[in-house]
C-alpha cells in the first residue's frame, strides 16, 4: 500500500540567519535553522563535543552510586538485570564490565523473550537469590515493575535504572534513575537505556577513581557501547545523544571491541563503514535478532567475547537469525495484513492477533504496517491463557498513554510513545482491542493522517554534486529526530525504470539532469509503482555515495515522488 504524503519544504533562510553564521555554506545554515539549532549552539553540534552533562544532575544517581559503592566494598553479589532487545544488552555488558573493573562480584541477567517476557519477573529474582544475589541493577527496563520488586523487596535490593516512561507509582527501590521521572532536573530527557547506564557508570567512575586507574577503566571506553544501542532504539540523535552517539562512532571505525570486529565483519562492513545507518540496518538487527529468535545471551556473549574464532562463530550465528529474522518478519507482516482487510481496515487503530505469531518478531511486523497504513498498530503473539502485544504508533498518538487507560486489563506494559509492548489475560483480548481502536477513535477523528515529509531544501539536480554531499554529512550521525537532510529536485526527466529485489518490490530509475547526466535513483519497497511514474517527476531523496566495482558514484535514496507541473 502507497501513502501520498505531506510535503513540508522549508522556507529559504533569511540574510539575518546567513549573517549569523558568516564561516559556514547557505546549505550547512539552512539545516541548521531546520534543526532549530541556535546560532551560538552551532558549533558545537556540528563538531559534537564534550560527554554531556554532569551524571549527578540525574535524580537518584548519588543514592545508586552509594549503594553500588557499598555493595562493591562489602563484596555482596551483586545482578546487573537488563533487556533482551540491543538497547538492553549492550546496557547489560556495560555496567557488568564497569563494576567488575572495580572490584565488584557481579553478574548478568537477561530474560528470555518468550519465556519470561518483557521487565522484571519474580522467578528471576528468586533464582537470583538461590544463587547469592542481594542487589539487583536494572537497566533498561524495571520501572514499572513495581508488584515484582515489592515482593522481592525484603530479601533483596534494587537501584533501577530505566529510561522508559514511568507509571502513576515508582518501583521500591534503593535509588530510581530515569530522567524522565517526576521532579528530575536533568536537562537531557531522551537518553536511552545505554545512556542512563552509561551515566551510572560515569557516576561510579568518579567516586572509585583509584580503583578506576588501576583497572585502566575509563568512560571513554565505554562509548561504543553507548552509540550502538542508542541508534539501535532509535532514540533522538540530538543534544547529548548525538555527542555521545558521534564520539562512539569514532571507536567503533578506530578500535573496535573482538566481538564487534566479527559482527561488522559478518554484517559486510570495513573500520571506517560504520555510521549510524550501518548500526540501525545492519548491526543493531544482528544484535537483536539474538533475542526475537533464541537467547540474548547470545549477543551478550559475543560483545564480551574475546576470544578470534569464538567471536568469529557468534557473529555468523547472530547473522543467520537476522536472516531467518527477516524471512519471518515477512511472513508475519503478510498475515497480520491479510487479517486486517479481513476485519477493520478502516479502524484508527489496527489490531491483529493470531497464535502462530511468533512474539520476537510482532513488533517488527506492528512496524511495518504502521508505515505502510499510518495508524498505530499492534501485533500480539495470541496464546491460551496469556498473550503478548507489540505496538507501533504514530506522530499523532502516544501508545504508552493509551495502553496507560487499558490499565485494567494489563498484566503489565511499558514503552514510548511510538513503540510498546504489553501481556495481557488472552479472555480481556477482544475488549483491549475494542477499547484501545475507541481511544485511537476520539483523538484521531477528523484528522490528515497521512504520513508527513520534510523537506530541507530544494535545489536542480544539477547542481547537486561531492561537495553537497559533504554538507550534508556534517549533520552526521542522523536518526531519529535528526533525520538524513532531504533534497528536493523539481522536472526531472526518467529515463529508465526497472524493478529489482526479490519480487521486484524495490525500483531502481534513471534520472536525468539538465546538463544531460544520468542518475542512479532507488526507490524502497515500492515496485507496484513501477507503471505509474510519469516521464518528469518532483522528487525528494537523500544523497547517497555508492561504492560498485571499484568505482564511487552519487545516487539518490528516493523518500518520495510526484508528478511534475509542466
Amino acid at each position: 500500500m502507497i501513502l501520498s504524503k505531506r510535503w513540508n519544504l522549508a522556507p529559504p533562510v533569511g540574510r539575518q540567519e546567513l549573517e549569523a553564521l558568516p564561516d559556514q555554506p547557505p546549505l550547512i545554515v539552512q539545516l541548521l535553522h531546520n534543526r532549530h539549532v541556535p546560532t551560538e549552539a552551532a558549533r558545537e553540534f556540528l563538531e559534537g563535543r564534550g560527554l554531556g552533562h554532569d551524571p549527578l544532575a540525574l535524580k537518584g544517581l548519588e543514592q545508586a552510586v552509594g549503594r553500588l559503592r557499598e555493595a562493591i566494598e562489602q563484596g555482596e553479589h551483586v545482578a546487573v538485570y537488563g533487556d533482551f532487545d540491543a538497547d538492553g544488552v549492550v546496557s547489560t555488558v556495560l555496567l557488568v564490565e564497569v563494576l567488575g573493573a572495580l572490584g565488584a562480584h557481579v553478574e548478568p541477567y537477561i530474560p528470555h523473550r518468550v519465556d519470561e517476557g518483557y521487565g522484571v519477573n519474580l522467578d528471576a529474582l528468586r533464582a537470583l537469590y538461590r544463587r547469592g544475589v542481594r542487589l539487583v541493577v536494572t537497566v533498561d527496563c524495571g520501572i514499572r515493575s513495581v508488584e515484582e520488586l515489592g515482593r522481592a523487596g525484603p530479601h533483596m535490593s534494587f537501584v533501577v535504572t530505566d529510561h522508559h516512561l514511568p507509571g502513576a507509582e515508582p518501583p521500591p527501590a534503593a535509588a530510581v534513575v530515569n530522567p524522565k521521572q517526576p521532579g528530575c532536573p536533568y536537562p537531557f530527557k531522551d537518553l536511552a537505556g545505554v545512556g542512563v547506564a552509561f551515566k551510572l557508570a560515569q557516576g561510579l567512575l568518579q567516586a572509585m577513581p583509584e580503583r578506576a586507574e588501576k583497572a585502566g577503566m575509563a568512560a571513554e571506553l565505554l562509548l561504543d557501547l553507548v552509540a550502538l544501542g542508542t541508534v539501535a532504539d532509535m532514540a533522538p540523535l540530538v543534544g547529548e545523544n548525538r555527542t555521545l552517539v558521534r564520539r562512539g562512532l569514532e571507536a567503533l571505525n578506530t578500535a573496535p571491541r573482538p566481538g564487534l570486529d566479527a559482527l561488522m565483519a559478518d554484517a559486510g562492513l570495513r573500520r571506517g563503514q560504520v555510521d549510524a545507518t550501518a548500526i540501525g540496518f545492519r548491526l543493531g538487527p544482528r544484535l537483536n535478532a539474538a533475542g526475537r529468535l533464541d537467547s540474548a545471551m547470545l549477543a551478550y556473549s559475543l560483545l564480551t567475547g574475546r576470544d578470534p574464532l569464538e567471536t568469529r562463530e557468534g557473529a555468523t550465528r547472530l547473522g543467520e537469525l537476522n536472516r531467518r529474522r527477516q524471512l519471518l518478519t515477512e511472513q508475519t507482516y503478510a498475515e497480520a495484513d491479510a487479517l486486517i482487510l479481513a476485519g477493520e481496515p478502516g479502524a484508527y487503530l489496527l489490531f491483529a492477533a493470531g497464535p502462530a505469531f511468533n512474539p520476537g518478531i510482532v513488533g517488527l511486523a506492528a512496524g511495518r504496517l504502521a508505515e505502510a497504513y499510518y495508524r498505530p498498530t499492534v501485533v500480539v503473539e495470541q496464546g491460551e491463557e496469556e498473550s503478548r502485544g507489540s505496538c507501533r504508533s504514530i506522530d499523532e498518538f502516544h501508545i504508552t498513554q493509551a495502553l496507560d487507560r487499558c490499565q485494567d486489563l494489563l498484566i503489565r506494559h511499558g514503552g514510548h510513545a511510538a513503540a510498546a509492548g504489553f501481556t495481557v489475560a488472552t479472555r480481556n483480548l477482544d475488549e483491549l482491542r475494542a477499547r484501545l481502536q475507541e481511544i485511537a477513535a476520539e483523538q484521531l477523528a477528523g484528522r490528515d493522517l497521512r504520513p508527513e515529509l520534510d523537506i530541507d531544501a530544494e535545489m536542480p539536480l544539477e547542481e547537486v554534486n561531492w561537495a553537497t554531499l559533504a554538507f550534508l554529512q556534517q549533520m552526521e550521525p542522523c536518526g531519529e529526530d535528526n533525520t538524513q537532510p532531504i533534497l528536493l529536485s523539481r522536472n526531472v526527466p526518467v529515463t529508465d525504470v526497472r524493478p529489482i529485489g526479490a519480487d521486484g518490490k524495490h525500483l531502481r530509475l534513471t534520472l536525468r539532469d539538465g546538463k544531460r547526466v544520468s542518475w542512479d535513483a532507488l526507490l524502497w519497497r515500492q515496485g507496484e509503482r513501477a507503471e505509474s511514474i510519469a516521464a518528469r517527476i518532483d522528487v525528494a531523496y537523500t544523497l547517497e555515495a555508492h561504492d560498485w566495482n571499484g568505482s564511487r558514484r552519487l545516487q539518490l535514496n528516493v523518500q518520495d515522488l510526484r508528478e511534475a507541473d509542466r
